[in-house]
């Protein structure tokens, strides 16, 4: 195998976050799915489809760069208690608020069709936080956007 350029180890790297993310976020739907009310179960439902295919896709793009994907955590660490509807809409927010983060960082690692799909996931985890949460931002998955540093993915224990 021939080695990697700075350039396509930051795409990877990028790739990797990004799928750590995904993972972290199809396991918070979940959790989101067992506090959620009824009238947003679909919302939750849809975002844990979009989640889990953004993984595969991505899982798919590691292996095409010659590397292993990385695996899911058995469980990731909440942050904050999500025991009742109210909890699990923030939750799903801060989850695609998060998401944003990590796709940011692969639009700028990532060039043509990599950094469309990107562009792409950003776009939607932006569209859907402000779903949840009912606020926007200017530049979604920036980090000068927000006046606290937001880790990347819930934390695995």
């Amino acid at each position: 195998m021939s080695k990697r350029s700075k350039t396509e180890e930051a795409e990877l790297k990028a790739l990797q976050a990004a799928l750590g993310a995904e993972h972290a976020a199809v396991y918070g739907y979940g959790v989101v799915g067992a506090r959620i009310g009824a009238a947003r179960q679909g919302d939750a439902r849809s975002a844990y489809d979009a989640h889990r295919a953004r993984r595969d896709t991505l899982a798919r793009a590691v292996k095409d760069m010659g590397d292993t994907p990385r695996a899911a955590s058995a469980a990731y660490m909440l942050p904050f208690p999500v025991t009742d509807t109210a909890a699990a809409i923030r939750f799903a927010a801060e989850l695609e608020e998060r998401v944003a983060d990590v796709y940011s960082d692969l639009v700028r690692a990532a060039t043509g069709d990599r950094r469309r799909m990107a562009a792409g996931a950003l776009r939607e985890a932006a569209v859907r936080a402000v779903r949840w949460s009912g606020e926007s931002v200017a530049f979604p998955g920036l980090a000068e956007r927000a006046a606290a540093p937001s880790p990347t993915a819930p934390s695995p224990t």
